[in-house]
């Protein structure tokens, strides 16, 4: 099992996402001999998981059933153990495409937190790209380290333990996009363009705060950078649904030459479809800065 490679039967040491309903899912790691209690009983790893396919629906012990699927960053998100406030899909998705990610693309991310950006990236930038992450935390980026391996990435990214305003990335020419998520990113923009290729580059910095965001903007235009722009992404999703509405009676058609034999239905109605806005919605997250550094 790969976070960027999909896998077809599941093994030992495999992170599998235990999915019980659309608001209820959890990560799983099997080992051989271990069990997994869930509200529908108990999974056991060597008999239900070991063998069995992704996507598999599993039995448990009182009856009950779950799907077993195979970890992907979306469902990551989801599921990872918190150790810092995480970007979630509607953020990742936009910093991707304006980041301009591909496959073979090389990365500089700071702070690297939670992880939940950073697998993101691993699955856009593979087979041939790399990640280089900096975590100030020191136990945060071990932690990090240990799940890249855990998950098979760990040949994709390079986690250091630094601060990366003070000491930069630890490389330097060689990205094509840096990614700033950190308290003051205004002062690692110097260390973010001296990452970054001679050929130029795309950047994003992300802040809660509309005053963190002046600042970045005005180191970003200080150091060169160029198309500074900022958004802020709310999701608002519609509900969809099937409604009956009735058909008005507008009396008889005085246009018809000739009477009908085709007789009117009393209370006809027409079925349709319609959106509904939501009542409530996730508010503000944050601001995403993006700049470009022209080609020297």
């Amino acid at each position: 099992m790969s976070f960027v490679e999909y896998s077809e039967f599941i093994q030992e040491g495999d992170v599998v996402i235990v999915f019980l309903g659309h608001d209820s899912m959890m990560q799983v790691k099997v080992e051989q001999g271990a069990q997994t209690q869930t509200r529908y009983g108990v999974i056991r790893h060597s008999k239900d998981l070991i063998g069995q396919r992704f996507g598999t629906k599993v039995t448990c012990s009182k009856g009950g059933w779950v799907y077993v699927l195979h970890p992907t960053p979306e469902l990551w998100t989801l599921n990872l153990p918190h150790r810092t406030q995480i970007l979630y899909t509607t953020d990742i998705a936009n910093i991707t495409m304006m980041l301009e990610l591909k496959p073979g693309s090389v990365v500089c991310e700071s702070g690297t937190g939670s992880g939940s950006l950073s697998h993101a990236i691993l699955r856009t930038i593979s087979p041939t790209g790399h990640l280089h992450t900096v975590e100030f935390h020191q136990q945060r980026a071990q932690k990090a380290a240990e799940e890249f391996r855990e998950h098979r990435v760990g040949h994709l990214v390079t986690v250091r333990n630094q601060d990366v305003c003070k000491e930069g990335f630890g490389v330097m020419g060689v990205a094509d996009a840096v990614f700033l998520d950190i308290p003051s990113p205004w002062e690692a923009i110097q260390h973010a363009s001296n990452a970054m290729k001679k050929q130029g580059g795309r950047m994003c910095s992300f802040s809660p705060c509309i005053e963190q965001v002046q600042k970045t903007c005005e180191a970003l235009s200080e150091h060169g950078f160029l198309e500074i722009s900022t958004m802020e992404v709310l999701l608002r999703v519609h509900d969809v649904r099937s409604i009956s509405l009735p058909l008005p009676d507008f009396g008889p058609d005085q246009l018809l030459e000739s009477p009908t034999n085709t007789p009117v239905p009393i209370n006809a109605s027409v079925l349709c479809k319609t959106t509904t806005p939501p009542r409530e919605m996730a508010g503000h997250t944050g601001y995403l800065t993006f700049a470009t550094k022209p080609r020297m």
